[in-house]
């Protein structure tokens, strides 16, 4: 090709045209949150022994009398047995009005632990039913779930998961380091200063 030629190909592009590419500055800061620490196995472990006693007590105090003035039987050979049934009832009631009331059972109140939402928002009744009766039922079939406190992340147990709620202890805070990207747009100026590319003839 001859240089004629070169020279009339070049000439075709228009004159002086800034060739300008749009960059977004990105930054990366490390942020320090405060947030509450959540609960972990033991502590709940221990809150929840407190809860059954609790239970047993009222089981105790109103049941019991009541199916010695009646003459019912108190055993508790089968799960359609009354004395089993009336227990549950009084069992998943515990948990369910406390929680929803309080968003505190007895014994999270003496270990100062806090059920609430992922947000940190207060449980409306879905919430707390689909909490404190299949995901406790589900946990007392199969009591090694339990184990799961210890081991997910913010100590997430499944009536938890399902729930989408944490337990946190009141008053006691922890700072956590996170990550942030932060997008800045260049201006215009800094456009044309740094990213521009004219052609000329």
């Amino acid at each position: 090709m001859s240089e004629n030629e070169n020279y009339d190909s070049n000439a075709s592009l228009p004159q002086n045209v800034p060739l300008t590419t749009t960059l977004a500055k990105q930054q990366f800061h490390i942020v320090e949150q405060i947030e509450e620490k959540t609960a972990g196995f033991w502590i709940r472990f221990w809150a929840f022994v407190v809860d059954i006693i609790i239970v047993a007590s009222i089981v105790g105090i109103i049941v019991n009398p009541l199916f010695h003035f009646f003459g019912w039987s108190l055993k508790e050979t089968h799960w359609y047995s009354p004395m089993t049934i009336v227990s549950g009832v009084f069992y998943y009631a515990y948990f369910v009005i406390t929680t929803k009331f309080w968003q505190q059972t007895g014994g999270k109140i003496i270990f100062g632990l806090k059920v609430k939402g992922k947000n940190g928002e207060k449980l409306d009744w879905f919430t707390v039913l689909f909490r404190e009766i299949i995901g406790r039922f589900i946990s007392n079939k199969i009591p090694i779930i339990y184990l799961m406190v210890a081991f997910m992340p913010k100590n997430h147990g499944l009536n938890d998961i399902i729930a989408d709620t944490i337990v946190v202890q009141e008053k006691v805070f922890i700072k956590r380091k996170k990550e942030m990207m932060i997008e800045n747009p260049q201006s215009d100026d800094d456009l044309d200063s740094q990213n521009s590319i004219s052609t000329s003839v």
